[in-house]
């Protein structure tokens, strides 16, 4: 969630963009740099990201600034590209990255959760026709998106009682309980979906 941010009431411009053109906004700022893969066009989608962003009268810090895992995240990504002398591709795919972080905040910092989630339904309805249901594709995204602070805190727990426990550096102690936290998490929600007529989804 200190990735992509959650949604902070405001009154700019972006605030009052409707959520379809937000998406859009999105895709231009994210898709064509990956389709030229040049150094100029990653850079200048950053910048013009970080300006939206701005433009936004969201406090800086909480804006532009992103958790250690994903520099951690970058600086390999770019390195990897140096050590293999693609100094070119370094900018590119750390730049790219960093701008779709950014864009996507652009989405989930001005706009509420549901909003989002509406509007994506609004927009695959026409693909109704090829067999899509809008409604459940929403409804699978807005279980996934209440899911992950589930599964976050799942984490926190057993990663606080294996430190407790001097386990902290033994990875099977770390995962299996979370695992099977999350499987009971999932066994939960699909039995509360047939209970309101929806395990078909």
């Amino acid at each position: 969630m200190n990735l992509f941010g959650l949604f902070l009431p405001g009154d700019s411009w972006l605030h009052r963009l409707g959520a379809g053109w937000k998406y859009l906004l999105l895709l231009v700022l994210t898709i064509p740099v990956l389709i030229v893969s040049l150094p100029a066009p990653s850079l200048v989608a950053l910048g013009v990201t970080m300006l939206l962003l701005a433009s936004a009268k969201i406090r800086p810090t909480l804006a532009w600034q992103l958790p250690l895992g994903f520099w951690v995240v970058a600086a390999m990504l770019g390195g990897y590209q140096l050590v293999t002398a693609h100094f070119d591709l370094a900018i590119v795919v750390t730049a790219n990255l960093i701008t779709a972080v950014y864009a996507s905040r652009l989405l989930t910092l001005t706009t509420p959760g549901a909003v989002l989630i509406d509007a994506l339904v609004a927009a695959l309805r026409p693909l109704r026709r090829l067999g899509v249901n809008p409604e459940q594709v929403g409804l699978a995204i807005a279980i996934m998106l209440r899911s992950v602070p589930v599964l976050l805190d799942s984490f926190g727990q057993v990663r606080q009682a294996a430190q407790a426990r001097g386990r902290e550096r033994n990875l099977f102690a770390l995962v299996t309980p979370v695992v099977v936290r999350a499987v009971g998490h999932a066994q939960a929600t699909g039995a509360a979906l047939a209970a309101r007529g929806l395990g078909e989804i």
